[in-house]
């Protein structure tokens, strides 16, 4: 990585890094007498992959459910296109354009992949309900264009062939995928990954990373992910944040990350090649 400005940077590979989009400024968020977070900063940069990381218990998800509004944190503040973001429920800070998967899949089950990927379009379809009932007008119009968004999506997935299916009848693995096309389908400019390869074989692994990739790669898409596997994180993230208790105890490259001694005693017990 070459030096940081205000304007962003220059990666290894030659891809270019914006300013900074959102910023975590002195967060604190207690549940009761547990410091679930303790006083962290950290910036995501406009078109950068931002891995976030530590051992469990460390607070990666209540970061994650503070990003994108599930929690709202007792001291600190958002800061998001360089304005303070206010308290927010999740649905206004999916308004804001910041969609996310879950750690634990939560796809409607009943439903076919092409449904499931469809209500990631709600925030897309402003058709008044007597349109939607007689199904003529704007509301005819809106599902053409929303249908034609959520297969292209399917097409770039390489989900086509399950398109029809009912998502209980899935393995896990294409589960993943359907929910990261969920969450593509909401045009975010900020995609929350909580943990996108856990419970993964390998070559389940090597797909979604091929996906992340390609997301941040042609959709230009912001990425802050939490992943387990140090090998899926070091591979994809431009930077890392390090959280340990609460704390953060590292943040930069993967490589600066990887040599961090208080990172090494605390998650990855050697230095990681």
């Amino acid at each position: 990585m070459k030096d940081m400005d205000a304007d962003g940077y220059i990666t290894e590979d030659g891809r270019k890094i914006g300013g900074v989009v959102m910023e975590m400024r002195n967060i604190t968020l207690r549940f009761g007498g547990v410091v679930a977070i303790k006083d962290i900063s950290f910036d995501i940069r406009e078109g950068e992959i931002r891995a976030i990381i530590g051992p469990n218990g460390a607070g990666k998800s209540s970061m994650l459910n503070v990003i994108s509004g599930f929690y709202n944190p007792q001291e600190g503040e958002v800061y998001y296109k360089g304005e303070r973001r206010p308290p927010m429920k999740p649905y206004q800070v999916a308004q804001q354009g910041i969609a996310r998967t879950f750690q634990n899949i939560a796809l409607f089950e009943g439903m076919t992949v092409l449904d499931n990927v469809m209500t990631g379009r709600i925030r897309q379809m402003n058709a008044g309900l007597l349109s939607q009932a007689i199904w003529k007008g704007k509301a005819e119009r809106e599902e053409v264009r929303n249908r034609e968004a959520v297969e292209k999506i399917i097409d770039f997935l390489e989900i086509q062939h399950i398109r029809k299916t009912p998502v209980g009848r899935l393995p896990y693995g294409l589960k993943k995928r359907v929910e990261l096309a969920r969450a593509l389908a909401a045009e975010p400019s900020i995609l929350l990954l909580d943990e996108p390869m856990a419970g993964m074989n390998v070559e389940e692994k090597e797909d979604m990373s091929r996906f992340i990739l390609d997301v941040n790669d042609e959709f230009g898409t912001t990425i802050a992910l939490i992943e387990h596997d140090m090998g899926v994180v070091m591979d994809l993230s431009d930077r890392v944040v390090v959280m340990d208790y609460g704390k953060k105890i590292g943040d930069g490259t993967p490589d600066e990350v990887r040599n961090n001694q208080d990172v090494i005693d605390a998650y990855l017990g050697v230095a990681h090649d």
